[in-house]
């Protein structure tokens, strides 16, 4: 078989973690496979990087970020290629430039445009254990680009994809997908199977076991993979493709508090406003999640959104300048809130969930801001100081 691990950065965090995944990818090897890794950066050292980086410069020039940021996986590789050779085994490290991924041009959120695999391959041909450095390519101009947080994910399903491997393992520090954040919620309960469209919406919604980017690459692609722990021995949970089904089958609630919302008031009610303000946040390859437009009053309405809050500086700027060319009244920023959802396969075809789900916040004296839906989530903004209260009542009123 044909396989590729994704190891995290808790996963490569010391040398004795990094020696253990060695242990492991060349057992993989030794039982008749050929093995392809791809590493993250080891524990903490992305976010050390950003703050060492801010240091020097308090809004640090992005195309200079992405070189900074690509090295702590490049670190990671050699290390991990260093404990597979001392047993016994031969490895080729590979940046992502190398291993052919190939990006469009915007830095710190690139996306794949293409994967050359031919090197990757006549390592394999010759026996190597192929190490991946993840979460980064190369522009068409040729600078080192990154794939956002998480990237290492989209990396390893990218891979996968291209070389047509049998199996794509994302190894983790939880035993699998849970109904909720275990950490949050200790009696959350492990799913063993779950569809591509609930793992996706999973991702958005909070969730911090896959990219979200990722599961919709493994998607498109149909590439099923299984998360499972590096240090357990769990079967894990598989993902992959299954039948819609009816019924109100929540399958997980999840909690994001990286999220900010941003208002911008008094705008001119006429055809084109919206449309400008969200294509310039577009082209700066910002994503907007919850939109609320209110009612129009003297021709003039208020637009709310929520964005991650990494995008909250940069679209700030953004808005000020279009509230100033479509004469709105001003931008304001909330970091103060979270989304808290309900996701699962068939749910919006079972009558009285949503009502279900803000009766409990009500319950629980939670306002609601904001609301979102899709066929499989509701998504509710509720003020951050309430996430955790929100999540743990919900999961107490679906997860039976």
């Amino acid at each position: 078989m044909l396989i590729v691990q994704k190891y995290g950065g808790s996963s490569v965090a010391t040398a004795e973690k990094i020696r253990y995944v060695a242990e492991k990818v060349v057992a993989t090897k030794r039982a008749g496979n050929k093995v392809i890794v791809v590493v993250s950066a080891m524990g903490k050292t992305t976010d050390n990087l950003i703050s060492l980086a801010k240091e020097v410069h308090p809004s640090p020039p992005e195309r200079e970020m992405d070189l900074l940021l690509s090295t702590g996986e490049m670190v990671s590789v050699a290390l991990l290629c260093m404990a597979i050779e001392n047993l016994g085994e031969p490895a080729e490290g590979m940046t992502g430039y190398f291993a052919g991924i190939k990006t469009d041009s915007f830095h710190t959120k690139a996306r794949i445009q293409t994967i050359e695999p031919s090197r990757v391959l006549n390592e394999l041909e010759k026996g190597s254990i192929v190490v991946i450095a993840g979460f980064q390519g190369i522009s068409p101009e040729s600078t080192i680009t990154t794939l956002g947080r998480g990237g290492s994910d989209l990396t390893a399903i990218a891979i996968a994809a291209a070389v047509k491997a049998d199996l794509c393992e994302i190894y983790t520090d939880v035993e699998g997908v849970f109904t909720a954040d275990p950490h949050l919620i200790p009696e959350a309960r492990h799913i063993p199977e779950i569809s591509y469209d609930e793992m996706l919406e999973m991702a958005s919604a909070g969730a911090k076991v896959m990219q979200s980017r990722a599961v919709e690459f493994a998607k498109r692609y149909n590439v099923p993979f299984v998360v499972k722990s590096t240090f357990g021995k769990g079967e894990g949970t598989m993902v992959k493709e299954i039948a819609l089904k009816e019924g109100a089958d929540v399958s997980s609630v999840s909690l994001d508090e990286k999220q900010a919302k941003l208002t911008i008031f008094r705008v001119p009610d006429r055809p084109g406003i919206a449309g400008k303000i969200f294509s310039e946040l577009g082209k700066e390859n910002i994503n907007v999640d919850v939109i609320v437009q209110n009612v129009s009053k003297e021709n003039f309405a208020d637009i709310s959104f929520t964005i991650n809050i990494a995008d909250v500086d940069k679209a700030m700027k953004i808005m000020q300048k279009v509230a100033k060319e479509i004469d709105a009244q001003d931008v304001l920023c909330d970091k103060n809130i979270a989304k808290v959802s309900i996701i699962g396969i068939g749910m919006m075809n079972h009558p009285g969930v949503a009502g279900r789900m803000f009766e409990t916040l009500a319950r629980e004296d939670v306002n609601i801001e904001m609301i979102s839906t899709s066929e499989i989530k509701i998504s509710c903004v509720i003020k951050k100081s309430d996430g955790v209260k929100a999540l743990k009542a919900l999961h107490k009123e679906f997860i039976k």
